[in-house]
């Protein structure tokens, strides 16, 4: 029996719809011209632990349990924060905070019944592979390369920033220099390996370096970003024989995990005594009286669309109008909202920031004058979402790993 086509999914952090679709890059103009393309939803809160976990998990956080960047972790009375900047990351505790965001995310924080893509397919004899993604829960243990550090569980092909190798590939230092590219130049040399060997039947292929760019140069601003990024894209093809031999030996899904808005304002939310966890372009408050700090946020600016629950129902507020009908307006608004505030680890409030404002962390970064996202609004919340040998893409990304799964034959777990 013929082994079915492995599929390469290639996930470009922050690409906006419209940078993408205006790329005069090779490679993705390569993709674009063999596939099928729509604009696709990310998750709510459209960061990218929640955004990664979403596309591994096919379920949005109301099933994974990854709330936010930053959030306060109720059983264990503490933040938990997984590099919403490098002051933050030190505000936090960086030995806890490197801990949360490398091991504990997957192995203590991403809820035990959240099957993953990798678990999926790999129970049923396939081999899946992923190179530096942050959601990457699979059934193969794997040491590090570095003594001191946990040993993690992942899929059998695992490549995570040079700290874990499931192989010896001769790949460079990821860290060495992330402005001008150095993770994506790893994950292209890791990738190159793995496609030589024909070594996967799923590789998850993530691309951050141009999330990087954008959040200093604006969401659509990073095209030297954008073209080292098609450049790891081009290194795969070329590993294949080229651009036409890799389709003939892959089926392919290319799409970012969220979009970016240009930083106009930023802010430091107030909710009084409550606790407010925010980063990027979205917040939560831990409070006993959700509806108070709700009217409370009434008078500030940068708070854009504000959820609670009362009474058993989402009330949706802005502005100090309260309507359902505030998250017509925004991608799949109304799922993505109700499915963020059933996250037992979400705050009781949640706060989508409104147009052009991003909230400062913990250590008062913030991204003024470039790019941020994770509100609800339509340019945080649009996702580019092409596919070459797999039909029709999906409407959202948590509907990359059913459309896998389908086309290896797998059933997987159905969301709870």
């Amino acid at each position: 029996m013929p082994r079915t086509k492995p599929i390469v999914l290639i996930v470009i952090d922050g690409l906006t719809p419209s940078m993408f679709e205006a790329a005069d890059t090779p490679a993705l103009r390569f993709l674009a011209d063999h596939g099928k393309y729509r604009r696709a939803a990310s998750t709510f809160p459209s960061l990218t632990p929640v955004c990664l976990s979403s596309i591994a998990t096919g379920a949005h956080p109301d099933v994974h349990h990854i709330p936010h960047l930053v959030w306060w972790h109720r059983g264990e009375r503490r933040l938990v924060e997984y590099g919403s900047s490098f002051g933050a990351v030190r505000a936090a505790g960086l030995a806890r905070s490197l801990r949360d965001t490398i091991v504990d995310l997957n192995a203590k924080h991403l809820a035990r019944d959240a099957e993953t893509i990798y678990e999926a397919l790999e129970s049923q004899g396939l081999t899946t592979g992923a190179i530096n993604i942050t959601c990457y829960r699979g059934s193969h243990r794997h040491l590090p390369t570095i003594p001191g550090v946990p040993a993690v569980n992942g899929p059998k092909r695992f490549f995570f920033y040079s700290l874990y190798e499931s192989d010896r590939t001769g790949a460079p230092i990821a860290v060495r220099n992330r402005a001008l590219g150095s993770i994506d130049a790893y994950a292209a040399s890791v990738g190159r390996w793995l496609v030589t060997r024909d070594g996967f039947d799923l590789l998850v292929y993530y691309l951050p370096d141009y999330d990087y760019a954008s959040h200093a140069h604006g969401p659509d601003a990073a095209h030297e970003a954008l073209a080292r990024t098609d450049a790891s894209i081009t290194a795969l093809m070329e590993a294949a024989g080229g651009p036409d031999e890799f389709l003939e030996r892959y089926a392919v899904i290319v799409c970012s995990d969220h979009g970016q808005s240009k930083v106009d304002e930023v802010a430091q939310l107030d909710a009084g005594d409550d606790l407010v966890t925010a980063s990027n372009r979205a917040a939560m408050v831990y409070t006993d009286d959700p509806r108070a700090v709700a009217e409370r946020l009434d008078a500030q600016p940068a708070a854009g669309i504000v959820l609670f629950q009362e009474d058993g129902h989402m009330v949706v507020r802005r502005d100090g109008d309260e309507d359902p009908s505030l998250l017509d307006t925004v991608p799949d608004g109304h799922a993505r909202a109700a499915a963020a505030l059933r996250n037992p680890n979400a705050g009781e409030v949640l706060v989508s920031a409104s147009p052009g404002w991003e909230f400062v962390d913990l250590a008062g970064r913030h991204h003024l004058g470039g790019g941020s996202h994770g509100s609800l609004e339509t340019a945080d919340s649009e996702v580019p979402m092409l596919t070459v040998g797999l039909g029709a893409p999906p409407d959202s990304i948590t509907g990359i790993k059913q459309l896998a799964a389908e086309h290896f034959g797998v059933t997987v777990r159905r969301a709870a």
